[in-house]
């Protein structure tokens, strides 16, 4: 249970400028209020607004746009109404990119996604034309510090019946199924472990290297201008990025 990371290689790599923190609470924001208006506003008996709520915390959410967030989906502030889109294509080079959207205007995210993919080398497909090459896990992140002991961790993680357990400079990952998710990362968060992500998302199921220097541009130019778009909320890629890369 030991390698290179996952998760760092094809999810956008954490850690953005402060320029950008406020679009990211934008969609934090919108995905509390959307688990809120779905399961209901009380994050012990709902699942995905708990989730929701430590993924906003990890990224220093303030309190009280969370909590702002979830009366707003629970109907006590009044919401907007927004609904989960998937859009799947290939970018520069044929990379498989799987990119999740909530949006109030199926119409406009349609044409910016389909405009991002058009303008740098990709193509917009139909809905399940890339969603087979990934599979759905549980992944939890921990940053290294002194008092943190990696065996003792990598143990626990074992016996716990996580699926994979790795390691890099900046701290260490572990890969779970969905289903057990919820219990692996409650029961590490019970004896003080605290997560730098802690999110059910898309691993792919192999990754794929670009050669050609205008298809690299070409991919970071795609992966910069979906982040930068307000309805989309994950971009998930089979791309194998270079570790001397930063994105």
């Amino acid at each position: 249970m030991a390698g290179h990371s996952k998760w760092s290689n094809i999810k956008n790599r954490k850690g953005k400028e402060d320029a950008r923190r406020a679009k990211e609470f934008t969609k934090l924001g919108r995905y509390i209020m959307v688990a809120a208006k779905e399961g209901g506003a009380d994050p012990e008996y709902n699942p995905a607004l708990k989730a929701a709520i430590e993924k906003a915390k990890a990224a220093n959410m303030p309190n009280d746009n969370i909590e702002r967030a979830i009366k707003k989906g629970s109907g006590e502030l009044g919401a907007d109404s927004y609904e989960d889109i998937i859009y799947e294509g290939y970018g520069p080079g044929g990379i498989a990119v799987f990119v999740s959207c909530l949006t109030d205007n199926r119409n406009r995210t349609a044409s910016d996604i389909r405009h991002a993919f058009d303008k740098f080398g990709g193509n917009l497909g139909q809905s399940g034309c890339v969603s087979f090459m990934f599979d759905r896990k549980g992944i939890l992140a921990i940053e290294k510090n002194d008092k943190l002991d990696e065996e003792e961790l990598m143990l626990q993680v074992i016996d716990l019946g996580a699926e994979d357990f790795s390691s890099d400079d900046d701290g260490y990952e572990i890969i779970t199924s969905p289903e057990d998710f919820n219990e692996i990362r409650d029961s590490l968060s019970e004896v003080g472990y605290e997560f730098a992500v802690a999110e059910l998302g898309f691993l792919p199921q192999n990754t794929t290297g670009l050669n050609d220097d205008d298809d690299i541009k070409n991919m970071i130019k795609l992966i910069e201008v979906l982040e930068d778009n307000d309805d989309v909320q994950d971009i998930y890629h089979n791309w194998e990025i270079p570790d001397d890369l930063e994105l």
